[in-house]
Parts: C-alpha cells; sequence; structure tokens
C-alpha cells in the first residue's frame, strides 16, 4: 500500500501511484458534479447559477487548506524518501496545528463577512437570496475538507494513494444519494444540496482522520514530540505558507474572472458553472498526475536521486501532453452533449455559450498540463516561491486579460484570456528548470 517512489521503473511507478489520485479526486468532484446535475434538472437555471457562482467560492477557500497541507506533505516527502522518521513526526504535529489554526481563521472570516463576499461576486439581485441560503450551510463542511486534505496528503507524501480513494469513493456515493433524497424527494431545495455535501464531507474528514490514528501510529507524534518547535514550525510555515498562497491566487484569480462572468447575467453563469465542472473534470487527471509527480520528486530528492529525478521529469512531461491531447479531442469534439448532461436541452443559450467555452479552454490542456508538473517540481524541491511566481504569470494575466478583452469580445475575451495566461507561465517555469537543477547539483555536491 505504501509505494517507495525511489526504486523501480519511473514510468510504471508514477502512474500506478497517481491512478489513485486520480481515481480519488475525480470522486470528489462528484460532490459538486452531483449538487450541479441534480439542482440544474430538479430546480432550474437560477438555481445552477447559484451553485456554480458557490462552487468558484468554494475551491477558492478549499485552496487555502490544499495549499497548507501539500506543502506540509512536500516535506513529508522528503522525511520519508530520506529516513527522516523523527522529523516526519514532529512535521506532522506541527502541521495539524497550522491546518486547524486556518480552519477556525476562515470560517471565522466568511460567516462575518458572507453578504460582502455576495457584494464582490456580483451576484445578481434575484439570485444572492439562493446562493447565501446555499453558501450557510457549505460553509459547515470547512473543517471537515481541511482534515481530509490534511490527512490524504500525509498519507501520499509516505506512498500510500489508496486509502484516501476509499474514504472518497465512500462519500461520493453518499453524496449523490443525499442529493437525490433531500432534493428530488424530501424537495429541500438548494439547501439539500448543501446539507447532502456537508455530510458527506465528514464522512471523509473524520473517517481518513480516524484510519490515521487507528492504523498509521508511527506518523503520529509520540508524546515527547508534542510540543512546538520555532525552527520546525518556520520549516512547515515557509513551505505551507508559500503553497498556500500559490493555491489561493490561483483560485482567487478564478473568482475575480468569476465575479466578472456574474456581470453578462444568469445565462452565461450557467453557462459558465456548466462547463467549469466538466473543464475541471477533463483535466483533473493531469493535476493528480502533476502531484504524484511532485511526491516523485520531493522522496528522490530527499533521497539524493538526482539523475532520476531528471529522467522521472521528461518521462513526466511526455505522459502528461499525451494525456492531456487525447482530453481535447474529447472536450471539443463532445461539447454540446457534454453541456446537455447538465442544462436541460430547451435552454439552447445556456449550451451554446458553454459550448464555446469548452472548445477554447478546452484545445489548450496540454498547457495546462505542464503548468501543474510544474507547480510539482518547484513545490517538491523546496522552491514553492516559484510556484507563487508562475500562479501570478498565469492568473495576472488571466484577469488582466479578461477584463481588457470582454470589453471588445465579450464573454469571448474572457475565455481567451485562460489559456494565454497559462502558455506564458509555461514558458518562464521551464525556462528558469535548467537554472534550477543546476543549484540542486550544487547543493548535492556539498
Amino acid at each position: 500500500m505504501y509505494r517507495d517512489l525511489t526504486k523501480g521503473p519511473i514510468a510504471r511507478s508514477l502512474a500506478l501511484f497517481a491512478l489513485p489520485m486520480i481515481a480519488g479526486n475525480l470522486l470528489q468532484q462528484l460532490y459538486n458534479i452531483a449538487d450541479t446535475l441534480i439542482v440544474g434538472r430538479v430546480l432550474g437555471s437560477d438555481a445552477l447559477a447559484a451553485v456554480g457562482s458557490a462552487y468558484t467560492l468554494m475551491t477558492f477557500l478549499t485552496s487555502i487548506f490544499l495549499g497548507l497541507s501539500m506543502g506540509a506533505g512536500a516535506l513529508y516527502a522528503i522525511c520519508q524518501g530520506s529516513g527522516q522518521s523523527r522529523q516526519l513526526r514532529q512535521g506532522v504535529f506541527h502541521g495539524l496545528v497550522l491546518i486547524l489554526l486556518a480552519t477556525l481563521a476562515v470560517s471565522g472570516v466568511v460567516y462575518g463577512g458572507l453578504g460582502a463576499i455576495l457584494a464582490f461576486l456580483q451576484v445578481p439581485e434575484e439570485l444572492k437570496g439562493l446562493m447565501g441560503e446555499y453558501l450557510v450551510v457549505i460553509f459547515g463542511g470547512l473543517l471537515a475538507t481541511s482534515l481530509y486534505n490534511f490527512f490524504a496528503c500525509l498519507l501520499r507524501a509516505v506512498g500510500n494513494s489508496t486509502v484516501p480513494l476509499v474514504f472518497l469513493a465512500v462519500s461520493a456515493v453518499m453524496n449523490i444519494g443525499l442529493d437525490l433524497w433531500f432534493v428530488a424527494g424530501l424537495s429541500l431545495g438548494i439547501r439539500g444540496a448543501a446539507i447532502a455535501t456537508v455530510v458527506s464531507q465528514y464522512v471523509s474528514g473524520v473517517g481518513i482522520t480516524a484510519y490515521v490514528c487507528l492504523h498509521c501510529r508511527g506518523l503520529l507524534p509520540r508524546r515527547s514530540e508534542l510540543r512546538l518547535q520555532r525552527g520546525m514550525f518556520r520549516e512547515i510555515l515557509s513551505l505551507s505558507a508559500l503553497t498556500c498562497l500559490q493555491q489561493s491566487v490561483m483560485n482567487f484569480g478564478i473568482l475575480m474572472v468569476q465575479g466578472l462572468v456574474n456581470s453578462f447575467g444568469t445565462e452565461i453563469m450557467a453557462a459558465f458553472a456548466a462547463a467549469v465542472k466538466i473543464d475541471t473534470f477533463a483535466y483533473l487527471p493531469v493535476q493528480d498526475f502533476g502531484n504524484a509527480y511532485s511526491t516523485f520528486v520531493a522522496q528522490n530528492y530527499g533521497a539524493r536521486q538526482l539523475g532520476r529525478i531528471q529522467r522521472g521529469t521528461r518521462q513526466a512531461f511526455a505522459m502528461s501532453i499525451c494525456f492531456s491531447i487525447l482530453i481535447s479531442l474529447g472536450v471539443c469534439i463532445f461539447a454540446e452533449p457534454l453541456m446537455g448532461i447538465f442544462v436541460k436541452a430547451e435552454e439552447a443559450g445556456v449550451i451554446a455559450a458553454g459550448a464555446a467555452y469548452l472548445r477554447i479552454e478546452g484545445a489548450c490542456y496540454m498547457g495546462i498540463g505542464c503548468l501543474f508538473l510544474l507547480y510539482g517540481y518547484y513545490r517538491a524541491v523546496k522552491r514553492p516561491g516559484m510556484s507563487v511566481v508562475l500562479t501570478v504569470i498565469s492568473l495576472g494575466t488571466r484577469v488582466a486579460l479578461a477584463y481588457g478583452l470582454s470589453a471588445v469580445m465579450g464573454v469571448t475575451g474572457i475565455w481567451l484570456s485562460i489559456p494565454i495566461g497559462w502558455a506564458l507561465a509555461d514558458a518562464v517555469g521551464l525556462s528558469y528548470m535548467p537554472r534550477t537543477g543546476k543549484r540542486l547539483r550544487q547543493e548535492a555536491g556539498r
């Protein structure tokens, strides 16, 4: 169940480690896919627009916990690769303290500032009530989300990508069942969809926490190690904070784009809500492959196997590019049928707008596939600041171009801005890799 990525055939090891992560994240998306599908079909386009806009906000909030967990996970993988068990256990304690404090802070901000959040997102007046009703319930799942992401990143860091998949599978199935029961059966409306998601999130969050406490005690700090150390906390915070910043900047940019989309009215909001679900689902495999590659690099960085990192990098980019091209073809060809899964056939305007988005963005998945690998590489070699730089380039370009081009080209300008941002960030990240590799060799030679 635990995979040592410092040994064996590289491509095979990467694929086998990544597959449970890919499956798990695809299942995680079923939380929101189920909400979108059932809400869109049962409650109509207004409710769909509200849930879609809320999804963008929740993605941003979740990115805070995910970023903190991924940053800590990079350190855990390095400790695993170098055999530093005590440092790994101490890191787990410090990382958990950090994630719980962050959860408390975020929960206080979102509940206290709900009105300001709705205003920032430029939510149309007719949707504020629906969206507010949904968010009040959804925010209750933040603790569960933070626990799941932390312990999932810990298990993946030490080579176990299967257990997180199991808990997500159970909660995803539960979410779909509860969605159907609460929304279609009990007619609880949009609040019912939110309750179904939160209950399912706690199943996965509490479940994986209990699993680690019962079955992975070797990863948990001993009683003598339960004290905060300034040096360890600073190291965890530096990696986690920068990765959190990278994830947050990325999703904050998306949030700003969501606000711009909202200004074009309910039809475009609904189209964007459905298309983003398809879009996210389509490129999730390359995102998780990037995370698997990051663990591979971190373990080998800890073991000082720099040659293996170089070979793995070449193979990882080749695998990601090939997969991205195949997915792009599928999304571009079947754009309308894919939109029809979420939107009723009579809402032709919504389907047409969503299909236009998918054909522009879907043709360029190779760009985001390479970018996820670059994020993972720089995080794994303790250069998370570079991931932040790439994110700022990608998202800064996207936001600036979205606002600029939309004034001339309408929503098409928003869609075009996204792949342009990916391409610019890829160019910078790839050009900087040789310099980073040289520095790693110098460090290894000391």
